[in-house]
């Protein structure tokens, strides 16, 4: 009786760690990375990757094109924008080393937010990026188009982000079997 009672509390705990796991990790990745940029005032820099120099947000946070996009316009909302959140920011963010100011600009969503746009193409995040400097998004094929890294002057990178032991802990969100595109 006692290890039926005892491998059913386990079992209620594992459960309840797996539940609590993927609340967190939703609810981080769709509003954390917003949230955090415009805490302390949103910003779009450039740095130096694997991929060469790129954009990220004041954080160090990658930021994301999609190519399905048209200009200045968002293509990506509901499922899709909660595996991408959009940057986006109450005021024109800083221009940050490397990036040029009037590149940015801010573009209406359909939601009433506006959205960080880069020399013609908005901006998101990945929620497989759990931390800054990651590149798990890029090249992803997801919702209809692929995702890429964008350079200082607004280009995509379309290189392979090579592998490293940050990005590695979560090259298993970017093989796409676990969303429903």
């Amino acid at each position: 009786m006692t290890r039926k009672l005892f491998a059913t509390a386990a079992s209620i705990g594992l459960v309840a760690l797996v539940i609590a796991g993927c609340g967190s990790g939703g609810g981080n990745s769709s509003s954390t990375p917003a949230a955090a940029s415009s805490s302390s005032g949103p910003a779009v820099s450039a740095s130096s990757t694997s991929l060469g120099k790129i954009v990220m947000d004041g954080q160090g946070r990658t930021l994301y094109l999609f190519a399905k996009d048209t200009g200045m316009k968002s293509t990506c909302s509901g499922a899709c924008a909660s595996y991408w959140p959009p940057f986006t920011a109450k005021s024109k963010p800083a221009a940050g080393s490397g990036v040029t100011a009037s590149a940015i600009t801010l573009v209406p969503r359909a939601d009433g937010s506006k959205q960080v746009d880069l020399d013609g193409h908005p901006l998101y995040y990945f929620s497989g990026d759990q931390s800054a400097g990651q590149l798990n998004g890029q090249g992803v094929d997801a919702f209809g188009a692929k995702w890429w890294a964008v350079t200082p002057s607004g280009s995509q990178v379309t290189a392979a982000a090579k592998s490293s032991a940050a990005s590695s802990s979560g090259s298993t969100s970017t093989s796409g079997g676990g969303y429903a595109y």
